[in-house]
């Protein structure tokens, strides 16, 4: 046996040793350890709607635009509730008015004592009451009619990105109608649907990493909680009232994904997050952060 053909031996030997290697790593990567490629970023969207009615005036804001939080969106039409504001102050002036006028006498008929009946002071003391109730009233409606001349100014509740938006000054604004989405800008989350079978795992608190599908650097998170249910198909009934039970392959099983709630703990600042963006997540298993190294490669390439 030559030393060439000895040497070709041993090299198919070793790179058919490698390729054995490479292929288990990448199988034990893919089927085994906790990762998915689904993912997606989601973020509280805050429905904002007015709570008094009225034409839009003047709007504020753009599509996709960032406001702060208490700037103002949209300005609906103030003179109904300007006019309203202004009669509830002069029923205010005038039920005061009345109520002084009313202690006034009672006081005058307490003066005169025995000079006059008991039953005109009686009367004015029920007088009285009946004055102060009425002053009470006036200004619970003064204080009504301003706070809905107030909510004619609509603000923004949180910081975040103004989205879908379809308002236009002159359009009308019905009360407790949804009118304008805000998202919120500190509420974003990424929520990994993973395999049953790699749920084992996924622990809460465990540090996760997230590979957007539009960006390169990649994201910092743990672990914030696991769903603990998904919807169920056989549950349903048909219209005869009967379960609906799906045809299965007896000998094909497919592993239910179930949600994982990433939350997110350090974002590069070139990277710009969207609701619905598409991610590839990884958890890190305690005292395993190199066992598993094709899966950061995984995350970056496939």
């Amino acid at each position: 046996m030559t030393i060439k053909h000895i040497l070709k031996t041993l090299v198919t030997f070793v790179l058919g040793l490698t390729a054995l290697l490479l292929c288990t790593q990448l199988w034990r990567a893919y089927e085994l350890a906790p990762w998915t490629r689904d993912g997606r970023v989601s973020a509280q969207v805050i429905r904002i709607a007015p709570e008094v009615s009225g034409q839009v005036e003047q709007l504020l804001v753009g599509d996709n635009q960032w406001v702060a939080k208490g700037a103002l969106l949209y300005q609906i039409d103030r003179s109904a509730y300007l006019l309203a504001q202004q009669q509830r102050t002069a029923e205010l002036a005038e039920a005061r008015s009345v109520f002084e006028q009313r202690s006034s006498q009672l006081n005058r008929r307490k003066q005169l004592g025995d000079a006059i009946a008991r039953e005109e002071t009686d009367n004015a003391a029920r007088d009285l009451v009946v004055a102060r109730a009425r002053l009470d009233a006036a200004q619970s409606q003064l204080a009504h009619a301003q706070l809905d001349l107030d909510r004619t100014t609509i603000r923004s509740p949180v910081d975040g990105y103004v989205t879908q938006l379809r308002l236009q000054p002159g359009d009308y604004a019905a009360a407790g109608d949804t009118n304008i989405f805000v998202v919120d800008s500190h509420s974003f989350w990424v929520t990994g649907y993973f395999e049953e079978t790699k749920l084992p795992g996924v622990r809460v608190g465990a540090t996760a990493s997230i590979k957007l599908m539009g960006f390169s650097p990649l994201l910092e998170g743990h672990v914030a909680s696991i769903g603990r249910g998904i919807a169920d198909g056989n549950e349903l009934r048909s219209n005869s009232g009967l379960p609906q039970v799906a045809p299965t392959f007896s000998w094909i099983r497919l592993a239910q994904r179930v949600p994982v709630r990433i939350e997110l703990d350090k974002v590069p600042a070139d990277v710009e997050l969207a609701a619905g963006m598409t991610a590839s997540i990884e958890v890190v298993e305690a005292g395993a952060a190199t066992r598993w190294r094709l899966t950061q490669w995984l995350q970056e390439f496939m």
